[in-house]
C-alpha cells in the first residue's frame, strides 16, 4: 500500500487533506474567531468524539476570553449515519445570554446539528454560531447557517483528525478519504 494509502479494519483510505493543510485551515478559523467574537466572551462547546482535535487545535489559538465544554452525541453506525440523535452527556455550564460557538468535526446530513441547536436554544444564549472542520454540501439536508467552515468536502466517508470508523482512526493527523471497493 502507498504512503497515501491506509487500511483500517475492513476498507482503504486515501489521504485527501494533510496536516499541515489542515493546521492552516484550524488557525485561518481561530484568526477569524478572535476578531468576530472578541467582545462576547463566547463558550466553545465541543461535539464529542469526533470534534475534539478539531477543538484542542483551535482552542489552543483562541486569545480571547472563553471557555469550553464537551457534549457527546452518537449518531454513526460503521459507515452510515443511524438517522437518530442520542445525547449521552449533557450541558453543566449556564449559556443564558452567552455567545455558544458549537465545534463540529464534520456536517453532512445536519441532522446531529439540528438536534443540537434545537436543544441549546432552551438554554436562551444570546447566539448559537456553528464552526467545522468539514462540511458535505452533497448530503446536507437541514436548513443550517454555518459560521466558520474549514473544507467543503466530496459525499465521501471519510476518516481521520477525529473521525473514525467503527471507532478507529480518529488518531489519525491527517484526514483520509474511503476508497470505494
Amino acid at each position: 500500500m502507498s504512503s497515501n494509502r491506509i487500511q483500517v479494519l475492513d476498507l482503504v483510505f486515501e489521504k485527501s487533506l494533510d496536516k499541515s493543510t489542515i493546521q492552516a485551515e484550524v488557525s485561518r478559523i481561530a484568526g477569524e474567531m478572535n476578531r468576530d467574537l472578541k467582545e462576547k466572551n463566547p463558550i466553545f462547546l465541543g461535539i464529542l468524539n469526533g470534534a475534539f482535535m478539531f477543538a484542542s487545535d483551535l482552542f489552543k489559538q483562541i486569545t480571547i476570553p472563553c471557555q469550553i465544554t464537551f457534549l457527546k452525541l452518537a449518531s454513526y453506525v460503521g459507515t452510515q449515519t443511524s438517522g437518530t440523535v442520542k445525547q449521552l452527556i449533557g450541558i453543566n455550564q449556564d449559556l443564558k445570554d452567552r455567545s455558544v460557538v458549537i465545534l463540529e468535526d464534520i456536517v453532512d446530513t445536519g441532522e446531529t446539528l439540528d438536534t443540537i441547536i434545537r436543544q441549546l436554544s432552551g438554554y436562551e444564549p444570546r447566539e448559537i454560531l456553528v464552526a467545522t472542520m468539514l462540511y458535505k454540501p452533497e448530503a446536507i439536508q437541514k436548513s443550517i447557517h454555518l459560521d466558520y467552515v474549514g473544507f467543503e468536502i466530496p459525499n465521501e466517508f471519510v476518516i481521520g483528525y477525529g473521525l473514525d470508523y467503527n471507532g478507529y482512526g480518529r488518531n489519525l493527523s491527517e484526514i483520509y478519504t474511503m476508497v470505494p471497493e
